[in-house]
């Protein structure tokens, strides 16, 4: 034989092997049967398990369950009709929009206590819809209410009384693997403030988005709450509050116990995933920098917020028939200096450096883009008592004496002198961006000047599309946190209103992390998934003034972004492998074939197989 037809032959044998383990990790993600060790009503009464009225006869006889349920054997398509038929009698005697979303989020609720395939099932076929019903904005009102509402409990919850108790109490979970954590101390929940343990809503919202937008398997995700207490007067007051009613701890006390729950729970599970959830911004970074560097954990607030900010701010370039190299010299007025707006600034600089070369001077030149207010104003490096990650952004004193500026100028002040191309809102108060602050920014130098009101829930949202259009002109770019609808500009006008979600990116964040087996999330793999984020969109949609894509396509775009994290992770070589694809497989796999790993890892509703053992 000749070496040529060695080789191709071997070339064959490797394509082959590794299309045999990439169909393997279907087989295993989809449709293994599931071993269960209960039968009769214990099934029934267990969501992982529960399919009602589906189960067929043959199952009724082989898991005792004959005689427990109707007669009649329904598909889960007339399971879900009759679902929809009592949520769409609850919409119609709702009062007003915010009593129907909190009834939907009630019967939905109910729906997951009983049935998770059919929730999920329902949640991914009409995500546009019932996105804003498990996560933002009603899932902000949840938290509020979540102390009356609270039923059953969800996830675990971990307390300054179990200090010392944790790596034990984490064998109470009753699954053997997790691959994904989201955990919050309920200390700054969407913009709400110091929720306590209400907090635990939001990590429950989000771990729903990882299963319909990422296909995370949700045996195998936990949310988690972290209660050290709180310093909301009203609910240490409140005699039906459900967490700790004392103060919360602080300092070397506080660290000790996020310590003790890392800990505990990579002992239990060593190659899950932790994604930190709201937490106050004197926290946020100071455990970011503590732990991405040993676990595999990242904070969405910080880093997820940034790479979908990035992501916008690079779609207002493509808008104005730019190129990338042009993003260094876009002049950026954040307002906000918060853990969000910090790992906006970090990130955009860090965009800008990497096209800028990647050097010194290159940081430096891009660290000038950017005017940083606060409360207090506009941050110098005359302000004392600035955190150390917004001191690189504090403007020198000579530069801005020459653009009539000095500490502590107002927002207007900073946007009527500098007329800058891109206003960006993480501020939690709404309205910030008044009608004289949207006038002045009619003066912005860019040829299609951007808003984005980022700030989370609704009602905190720096401004509204419509003062946006109407006040600034039809020609802007604008993004917000939470969904609004678009603006009937007239004359078949349309003002795209995008939102900004950070469900763009962390569902494939997590995902790619997962199936990459990647040790850590380093910056890199952050910014590649901005990157696919941003090239999402096409041209023409670009030209239109849509920068993110509508939520219906979140699959879509969860899977192209999962695979941008694996390809960073190799080129890293971070990666290690996930079950029977090693990080030599990885390595061999080309862009289509990781994005078919991806999707072949994606576990998706429908009803399994029980075999009883």
């Amino acid at each position: 034989m000749s070496n040529f037809s060695r080789q191709v032959r071997l070339s064959s044998n490797l394509i082959r092997d590794v299309h045999y383990r990439i169909s393997r990790s279907f087989t295993i993600e989809c449709h293994r049967p599931t071993i269960i060790h209960k039968k009769g009503v214990d099934i029934i009464h267990n969501p992982w398990y529960n399919k009602g009225t589906a189960f067929s006869m043959t199952e009724r006889d082989r898991l005792e369950l004959r005689g427990l349920l109707p007669t009649n054997v329904q598909t889960v398509e007339q399971q879900i009709d009759r679902f929809k038929t009592d949520l769409k009698k609850i919409e119609m005697n709702a009062r007003d929009g915010d009593t129907a979303c909190l009834a939907k989020w009630r019967i939905l609720n109910r729906l997951h206590d009983r049935n998770e395939t059919m929730y999920y099932k329902i949640l991914i076929n009409q995500i546009t819809e019932y996105a804003p019903i498990v996560y933002t904005p009603t899932v902000a009102r949840v938290c509020q209410k979540y102390s009356g509402l609270f039923r059953r409990p969800r996830g675990m919850y971990f307390s300054a009384a179990d200090r010392g108790e944790m790596m034990s109490m984490v064998y109470n979970w009753p699954s053997d693997q997790v691959d994904m954590i989201v955990v919050t101390d309920g200390s700054r929940i969407m913009g709400l403030g110091d929720l306590g343990v209400q907090g635990i809503g939001i990590a429950i919202g989000k771990l729903d988005l990882y299963v319909a937008a990422a296909g995370i398997n949700p045996q195998r995700v936990l949310p988690i709450m972290i209660d050290v207490g709180t310093n909301n007067e009203t609910l240490l007051k409140d005699p039906r509050y459900l967490g700790l009613q004392e103060h919360r701890l602080e300092g070397e006390e506080y660290v000790s116990i996020i310590d003790e729950f890392m800990e505990a729970v990579f002992n239990r599970w060593p190659h899950v995933i932790v994604q930190f959830e709201d937490f106050q911004a004197k926290w946020a970074s100071t455990l970011l920098n503590r732990y991405r560097n040993t676990y595999r954990m990242f904070n969405d607030d910080v880093q997820g917020t940034a790479g979908v900010a990035v992501a916008g701010l690079l779609g207002a370039v493509r808008a104005q028939d730019k190129m990338m190299i042009d993003f260094p010299k876009q002049n950026i007025v954040v307002a906000g200096a918060g853990s969000e707006g910090v790992g906006v600034l970090k990130a955009a600089r860090r965009t800008m450096a990497r096209i800028l070369g990647n050097n010194k001077h290159a940081f430096k030149s891009a660290r000038s883009q950017f005017w940083v207010v606060d409360v207090n104003g506009l941050i110098t490096e005359e302000r004392t008592n600035v955190s150390d990650d917004i001191k690189p952004f504090a403007r020198k004193t000579r530069e801005i004496r020459r653009w009539g500026l000095k500490e502590g100028a107002t927002l207007l002040e900073v946007v009527q002198e500098v007329k800058p191309d891109v206003l960006l809102g993480l501020s939690a108060v709404g309205g910030l961006f008044s009608k004289e602050i949207l006038e002045a920014f009619r003066g912005s130098t860019s040829t299609r000047p951007a808003i984005f009101a980022l700030s989370n829930p609704t009602t905190n949202a720096e401004c509204t599309p419509e003062e946006a259009f109407s006040i600034v002109g039809k020609n802007i770019i604008f993004a917000s946190g939470s969904p609004f609808k678009d603006v009937d500009l007239g004359g078949g006008e349309i003002g795209y209103s995008n939102q900004g979600n950070n469900m763009y990116l962390f569902p494939g964040i997590g995902l790619g992390t997962l199936l990459s087996g990647a040790r850590i999330i380093s910056d890199g793999m952050l910014q590649a998934a901005s990157e696919c984020l941003s090239e999402y969109m096409t041209e023409d949609e670009v030209h239109k003034g849509i920068i993110y894509p509508p939520i219906s396509r979140i699959r879509d775009i969860t899977k192209a972004v999962a695979a941008a994290v694996i390809r960073e992770a190799i080129d890293e070589r971070l990666a290690e492998g996930y079950r029977e694809m090693s990080y030599r497989d990885l390595k061999r796999l080309n862009k289509e074939e990781i994005l078919m790993h991806v999707e072949n890892n994606m576990w998706q509703p429908d009803y399994p197989t029980l075999i009883y053992k």
